[in-house]
């Protein structure tokens, strides 16, 4: 059992979001529920509602009851974490509110060490982020307010900005309350068992990491499907399209994740400089280049949607060629396909090695069929699948396509914890290898920009509901 964080005080802003009740709350729970919290520790939902004690609590264990009957069953030990739970009503603009808020902190019912230490979470709209952080900051709240031996820290939800200046603008500001490493940028895809394996998979195996180059893979698939459209995400999704919600972090960080360099160690800062050194390296899209590297796609009825305007122009598809300009991957195709209403719902990357030179089994433009290939797949299956040529029975050689497959469900009884789990338990730590450093963000950026400004004004191709997006995608792949 991994040792027990410092006690501390989990003020989350945005007590009422989709966020908290489905994801947080939850998670925060369960974790009581195994022990791996701290003996002193608060948890202070902050909203914009005004709310009584009794009724903030009634309410999480109402919305948790019909979320998670399952994880209810022991009302005693509900009741024990229900204890911990406290409310302050703040309207997110007033400075003046946040006073309400410092004085149930600092005067609330908790020992010292969970008045010390404390973890803002801000489940809330991007735009309020500045105003948040600025506020705390002006009521002594700020990292920097605190006493020695003591911590503050916060945890900023996706997305980081709109664009690089606006994202440089949030950590500029988030940046005058709080260090950078009390800053921890979460992506719930960083928290997932089959993410963190990818480097384990490649420099524990010697088999892999020597052939894990330009010599040996002909082209990087990613793909980060989902079956369903927006449903009542309309408005975010108007502002920011596909290319803001998933490609600019999500796909980016997996492509950092397979590609990036060995570290030197596996601190924090180590792992997460040659993720940073890897998307500095991504080759930028121009206008000259975007023809046959990027094609955004918008799936028929999104228009109809609630809140989505009847004219706009909003992508729900991207795929995109990448190219990576360092020594390992030089003209090596990373492929990046994410969609809603896709045919179905996937997250996988599977890397594809060259042919031999020489193909005994069949005539050489067949021998895609049975390349070699190493499936990483995140979701909906926890798996690892190495996929290779094998001889069909019978008289004639001919080839087939066989798989071996890893499953962690079926090779591991201990359940692992969920992102939202592993990763509040992170932050509470100090642990910020699974959180994305400001370098990345803003590199991130600059490549989403560059897509953007590349495609100008051009609409994206409208493509069916539950298919794999707009017919002219298969040129990318060429």
């Amino acid at each position: 059992m991994p040792l027990k964080p410092d006690n501390c005080t989990l003020v989350i802003f945005g007590a009422h979001s989709d966020l908290a009740i489905r994801k947080l709350f939850p998670s925060l729970y369960e974790l009581a529920l195994w022990g791996h919290l701290p003996d002193e520790y608060r948890i202070i939902g902050v909203g914009r509602a005004t709310l009584t004690l009794e009724e903030f609590r009634k309410k999480v264990h109402e919305k948790m009851a019909v979320l998670f009957p399952e994880t209810l069953q022991d009302e005693a030990a509900f009741r024990s974490f229900s204890a911990r739970l406290f409310y302050v009503g703040v309207d997110f603009s007033r400075r003046e509110e946040y006073h309400a808020l410092q004085k149930e902190i600092m005067e609330g019912g908790a020992g010292s060490g969970a008045k010390a230490n404390l973890l803002f979470y801000l489940a809330t709209p991007q735009a309020l982020a500045p105003v948040i952080v600025s506020n705390l900051g002006h009521a002594g709240l700020g990292e920097k307010d605190g006493s020695r031996g003591s911590w503050r820290k916060i945890i900023v939800e996706k997305p980081y900005g709109s664009n690089l200046q606006t994202a440089r603008e949030l950590n500029t500001g988030i940046g005058q309350v709080f260090h950078e490493e009390r800053i921890f940028r979460i992506d719930h895809y960083l928290g997932k068992e089959t993410v963190q394996n990818i480097m384990v998979f490649r420099f524990s195996n010697g088999i892999f990491e020597p052939l894990w180059n330009r010599h040996n893979i002909a082209n990087v698939a990613i793909t980060i499907a989902e079956e369903f459209g927006i449903r009542d995400r309309g408005a975010f999704y108007e502002e920011a399209g596909l290319l803001r919600d998933i490609m600019q972090n999500h796909a980016l960080q997996l492509l950092a994740s397979v590609a990036m360099e060995p570290p030197v160690d596996f601190s924090a800062d180590a792992v997460r400089d040659e993720k940073a050194k890897l998307l500095r390296s991504i080759r930028p899209i121009t206008p000259q280049s975007v023809r046959g590297a990027v094609v955004l796609g918008q799936y028929e009825g999104y228009r109809t949607e609630k809140n989505v305007a009847p004219d706009s122009t909003v992508e729900t598809f991207a795929a995109i060629k990448f190219f990576i300009d360092n020594w390992r991957w030089k003209d090596v195709p990373f492929f990046v396909k994410a969609g809603k209403n896709l045919a179905e719902t996937v997250t996988e990357i599977v890397i594809t090695f060259k042919c031999p030179p020489q193909n005994y089994f069949g005539s050489s433009e067949n021998c895609c069929y049975t390349a070699n290939q190493v499936i990483l797949r995140i979701q909906p299956e926890e798996t690892i699948a190495i996929k290779f040529g094998a001889k069909r029975p019978g008289e004639a050689l001919i080839t087939d396509p066989v798989f071996m497959k890893f499953d962690y469900k079926s090779s591991f009884t201990e359940a692992g914890m969920t992102p939202y789990h592993r990763l509040l338990l992170d932050a509470m730590a100090g642990d910020q290898m699974n959180f994305i450093r400001q370098d990345s963000v803003e590199y991130s950026w600059e490549i989403i920009d560059a897509i953007r400004e590349a495609v100008g004004t051009q609409p994206p191709e409208s493509y069916p509901a539950h298919s794999w997006g707009p017919q002219s995608v298969q040129a990318i792949y060429c």
